[in-house]
């Protein structure tokens, strides 16, 4: 039923680590990781991280089951919750951090999270992939800023073996100022699409928003993803007497260049240092305004995500509209949201979560994760709770850069 697994050294004859690629040098853990993932083909996830257990604490033989009997039972049951909608969409958030300071994100001088206090890049890779055995199709990286996150490109190459078994789509949300360096590595690494946040067309005023961007690295990033392939959505956030007069020059900006472009309702979550009702745009207003000016055309286009979309005539391009204020869209919800330490979000616009850190690590088969998700997915909400008021608190005290955008 065993066979020994000795020290994977010296090498077996003829076999030798090839890093992909898409891939930095991983640090020593991600490196022993991959080795052993070669040395013993078809054992991944818990299994491959007994093995890894070992190898770390010094044993010499560490027994390795082979036999299918004594390999975890594979959970395929789709997770549905009590308002019988299929959660098919999970967005994992890599990291805390970000190189921006965005005015309607964080405050300025913000504190984040330990490094040691993250999920290793291994237990991100276990953890989504099991929520991928659950039904999941669609799967978005995000942050704070994920490409900051230290060997992110491993995890992307490793994610990026489910697609085509089980995952229609991997793909992030960025603030572009790493996609100069990065762009080509994340389409051979499987990415097709990214969203992209751009606020403004203006390089004072993105300084201004995001407090330390540089512009132009950005708009680099921008014509590097173009150019590698990816396709594109910009994602801009409306805020009053800030952008509200840029809109029609981001439609013609995204849409001569094949983009997509989405506006979405600034989000009450977490202190910015300032009262989000001086920022607050409802987009029905906005909606309003631009149909004087284009000709907007309902479609029935959906990208798995929140947006609702319309076709503008003039452009041939689409707009898509996130309305977590005036509009909501938790009615079509399918997706949950995963953060940087591993706790589990049903709902953005809710503070209820359920701590998947605590059975990833307690045990090396995935029966406690898969019953602790079990038992969150019972509690999804039917809606958000998210309103906006002077003077009132953030609906949510978490900001949006922990729970991941």
């Amino acid at each position: 039923m065993y066979r020994q697994f000795l020290r994977p050294s010296p090498w077996p004859q003829g076999r030798r680590l090839v890093r992909p690629s898409c891939a930095p040098t991983p640090e020593p853990s991600t490196r022993l990781y991959l080795r052993a993932s070669l040395l013993l083909p078809g054992i991944r996830g818990p299994r491959l991280g007994f093995v890894l257990a070992g190898l770390l604490h010094g044993q010499s033989k560490v027994p390795v089951p082979v036999d299918e009997t004594s390999e975890m039972v594979k959970t395929t049951t789709p997770m549905i919750d009590p308002f019988g909608r299929h959660i098919t969409y999970l967005r994992v958030s890599v990291t805390d951090r970000c190189d921006f300071r965005c005015v309607y994100c964080m405050t300025e001088n913000m504190t984040f999270l330990p490094k040691k206090d993250l999920l290793t890049l291994e237990e991100i890779d276990r953890l989504a992939s099991a929520f991928i055995s659950r039904g999941v199709r669609k799967l978005r990286l995000t942050g704070g800023e994920p490409l900051v996150r230290k060997n992110i490109l491993w995890l992307i190459k490793s994610l990026s073996h489910h697609l085509g078994d089980g995952l229609d789509e991997l793909t992030l949300t960025t603030n572009g100022s790493q996609l100069e360096r990065h762009a080509n590595a994340l389409a051979d690494c499987g990415v097709k699409r990214i969203n992209v946040s751009l606020d403004t067309l203006d390089a004072i005023r993105f300084r201004a928003i995001t407090r330390r961007g540089d512009f132009d690295q950005v708009m680099r990033g921008i014509d590097a993803a173009n150019g590698a392939g990816l396709k594109i959505k910009i994602n801009a956030v409306a805020l009053r007497d800030v952008n509200e007069e840029e809109f029609d020059e981001l439609i013609r900006f995204s849409h001569d260049r094949g983009f997509d472009l989405t506006l979405i309702e600034t989000m009450p979550m977490g202190d910015i240092d300032g009262d989000r009702t001086e920022q607050y745009l409802p987009l029905s207003l906005v909606r309003a305004r631009l149909s004087e000016r284009w000709t907007l055309k309902e479609i029935p286009y959906r990208s798995g995500g929140p947006a609702r979309y319309v076709r503008v005539a003039e452009t041939g391009g689409r707009l898509g509209f996130i309305t977590p204020l005036t509009h909501n869209f938790c009615e079509s919800c399918n997706r949950v949201r995963v953060t940087c330490v591993g706790t589990l979000y049903m709902c953005l616009g809710q503070e209820d979560s359920a701590d998947l850190r605590a059975p990833l690590r307690a045990s090396e088969a995935d029966d406690l994760l898969h019953a602790t998700i079990d038992e969150a997915i019972a509690r999804k909400p039917k809606g958000h709770d998210f309103f906006i008021d002077r003077g009132a608190k953030p609906s949510v005290a978490r900001h949006m850069s922990v729970t991941g955008g």
